[in-house]
Order: structure tokens, then sequence, then C-alpha cells
């Protein structure tokens, strides 16, 4: 075994990563006319995009789709081994095959071209050899060579995975803008993570509402408004009229700040202690909206009114267990 010295192992992982940018500075000059075609064939597809590859080219090909499928192209990874053994039978007429090889000509990959191409099924080839079979072969060719693998044996896949991930990328997010993906259609597809639900989940979602709403009318003592208070534990409680008008808000920070003033609390009626004019929500604004404003403030509960009327009460804990914060 090799001996080597720290020194020797940063400058092989140096060396490494230098090889790997230079390979990828080279890449912008490669988006050329067939990228564009290959773009615009995507584009008008009524079908979904069938990405397949071997050994690393694979794996680049599951990311590729994973990333398509998720910016607005409906796209999934087929293994070209599988696909000569009934996964063919996922592929149908009027989608688009994208395959990976560096060689361009994987041998995998050509045996399942003949069907592709009775399948009325066109084919974008991403290879690192524009005149080999597979990039012949194909409707449309984009050309990701790299002069040099990262690997000293010039064996393992390194530069040339590299610089196909980086066009995989090029061409989703190139498609994403041209379809108009917003944030929302985004989130829309990732809705168990934290953007997804801070572009999905709205107020109305997860704010208290009903007999959850701590309430008071203006003419209640102090008693009885932290009795409302503490039952409902949210540090507040609404003051409104008899139309469920909100008047104004009580909170726990009131009751501290009215113990400095001199004034006899037992006969004070809360309309006295209230703050008039408090900051409010809708049900329709965006949770993560409300959080920003709560932040800013340094609140923890927000009001949520609608024509006037208290329609519920939002907690920083409810958008902490809904996972906005």
């Amino acid at each position: 075994m090799t001996s080597h010295t720290r020194k020797d192992l940063k400058a092989l992982a140096r060396a490494v990563i230098k090889t790997e940018i230079s390979a990828l500075q080279d890449l912008p000059e490669r988006v050329d006319e067939q990228f564009v075609a290959a773009c615009e064939a995507i584009l008008a597809c009524k079908g979904r995009v069938i990405v397949s590859g071997m050994g690393k080219s694979g794996h680049i090909g599951h990311k590729i789709a994973a990333t398509l499928a998720s910016t607005g192209t409906p796209a999934f990874f087929v293994h070209p081994g599988e696909a000569s053994h009934g996964d063919l039978g996922m592929i149908a007429s009027g989608d688009i095959m994208i395959v990976l090889s560096n060689s361009g000509s994987t041998s995998e990959l050509l045996s399942i071209t003949p069907v592709i191409n009775r399948l009325d099924v066109q084919l974008i080839a991403m290879t690192g050899d524009p005149y080999s079979e597979l990039a012949q072969l194909a409707d449309y060719h984009i050309y990701t060579g790299v002069e040099q693998e990262a690997c000293p044996l010039g064996l393992a896949p390194t530069s040339s995975t590299t610089a196909a991930l980086v066009m995989g990328d090029a061409l989703a997010i190139s498609l994403l803008e041209a379809r108009g993906f917003t944030a929302e259609d985004f989130a829309r597809s990732h809705p168990g993570g934290r953007l997804g639900k801070r572009l999905l989940v709205h107020v109305r979602d997860i704010m208290h509402t009903g007999a959850e709403i701590p309430c008071v009318t203006p003419d209640a003592d102090i008693r009885l408004s932290i009795l409302e208070m503490t039952r409902r534990g949210l540090g507040m409680t609404a003051v409104v009229d008899a139309d469920k008008h909100l008047l104004g808000i009580f909170t726990d920070g009131d009751l501290r700040r009215s113990f400095e003033d001199s004034r006899d609390l037992r006969h004070t009626l809360i309309a006295d202690l209230m703050t008039r004019d408090s900051l409010t929500t809708t049900p329709d604004e965006l949770a993560v909206t409300a959080l920003n404003l709560m932040q800013e403030k340094a609140i923890t509960a927000l009001p949520v009114v609608q024509e006037r009327r208290i329609v519920g009460i939002i907690h920083m804990h409810d958008l902490l267990r809904a996972g906005i914060v």
C-alpha cells in the first residue's frame, strides 16, 4: 500500500477538483443548436421524458430525471438492462428518451434503440463522442466530452459524469424557465419539504378557530380576561363586540405592563388596558408571511380577521408544528 502524507492527499484532492473545473469551463460552448432543438422537442412533447444510462451514467441519469420531474417536466428513469426485459412497456409513443453514455457505444442502450425508433419516440443522446453510434442514431445530440478524467488512471468516470450532470441541470433549468415554472409550482411537487410548506400552507390551514379563540367583551374585568387567556393557552385574548368585530387584544405583555401603573386593577375594564389597532392577518395569507410579521414585531400570536370579524388566532407554536419555522 502506497504511503501518502497529509500534504500529498490535499494536493491529490485539489488536482481532482481543478481537473473537473477545467472540464466544466468548456461546457458552455457545447450549448449549441442541437441543445436548443432538444429543449424545443421536450417542450412540445405530450408524453414523458424517459432517462436511461448504464453504470455511473445511470446514476447521473437518475438525478437528471429527478431534477426534470421536480421542475415541471414529467420524467422518470429506466434502466437499459431492465428495459430489454419488460420495462420497455413503460415507454409509449409520443415520449422522448434521453440516453447517457460517455463512449456513445454502450451496448445495452444500443440494443433498445431499434425498439425506441419503432415506438416513434424521439431520442436525445448525451455522449462524449459526436461520431459515436448512439450520437448518429439520435434525433438530437448533446456533446458532453471532456479532455481528461480526474482519475489519474483515466479509468473511473469523474470529469465526464460531472459534465453530464451539469449539462442535465442546464437542460432542466432551461426548460423550467421556458415553461414559466414558478416557486409555487415547485412547492406543489415538494409538499413534504420546508419550501413546499412555506409556499402552500395558509393561515387558515393551521389557525385556531371556533371555541379555541379566546374572546372577551370590552366590559370584561381583568380577572375574567386572565381566565380566558389561561384557558386557551395562547398568551392573549381578543376583545370583541357582540358581532365579533375585533376591537383590540389583551396579551400577557399587556398584563405585565398593567402592574407598572398605579391604577386599581380590581375595578379596571379590559377596554382600558387592551391594545387597540393591533396587528392582524387574514385566513388566505401564507403562513410564512404571518411568521415574518410575527418575527419582525417580536410577537407570538396574531388575530386572524375577515371583514373586521375575528375568525381565528395563529400562534408561533402552530407555525413550528406545521414546519414553517
